[in-house]
């Protein structure tokens, strides 16, 4: 069901400041802290704990910025690996997580990182407003690191940029938006 949405135009969109933290779970806290802190620098900033059930341990991307991880007591989880992007049964909501980096030479830098610490890692992709590499953490988890070729964040969007916004068969929210500058009506979701 969706509801109307003419009613929110002159609201405030929040005001978002990157991702506060996305949360993951692995089996090693300590191959992920030694992985993330060790050999991508994001230094671990927190954890907690509630013994017996799980610790939590966050990494800092940016200002503000952190990827967390759970590691749940007597739970294991059943990991897998998959490459980004590649279509996996088994991943039924979360494909993978893009870290941004701001400019190229730091790309190629995290690229060596990587590389020097005997992590596989890929040439660097060029996605025309975005370039990435690509790269696996040791549980499995498919990670990109990328910088913004030419920035879409911060500023209006301008729809009828091709170089960013390139599908030619765009779904009709999309529609709405080059269209009318705002969405007809947004979906409602309920809590599991």
């Amino acid at each position: 069901m969706e509801t109307d949405a003419t009613h929110d135009a002159n609201e405030e969109a929040p005001r978002w400041r990157g991702i506060n933290h996305l949360a993951l779970v692995t089996n090693d806290m300590d191959a992920t802290v030694r992985f993330y802190h060790g050999v991508l620098g994001a230094r671990l900033v927190a954890d907690l704990a509630a013994p017996g059930h799980f610790r939590h341990y966050f990494f800092e991307l940016g200002a503000e910025n952190t990827i967390a991880f759970f590691e749940y007591t007597n739970h294991p989880v059943e990991s897998f690996a998959k490459p980004a992007g590649v279509p996996d049964a088994r991943a039924i909501q979360f494909d993978h997580v893009s870290f941004n980096l701001p400019d190229e030479d730091a790309l190629l830098a995290l690229r060596g990182r990587l590389k020097a610490a005997g992590s596989e890692v890929t040439d660097v992709v060029d996605h025309g407003f975005l370039r990435s590499v690509y790269f696996t953490d040791p549980n499995g988890i498919a990670l990109e690191a990328s910088w913004w070729v030419v920035d879409p964040t911060g500023r209006p969007a301008d729809y009828a940029d091709e170089g960013l916004f390139s599908d030619p068969d765009p779904v009709p929210a999309v529609v709405e938006l080059r269209r009318d500058g705002r969405l007809a009506s947004m979906p409602r979701t309920q809590l599991a």
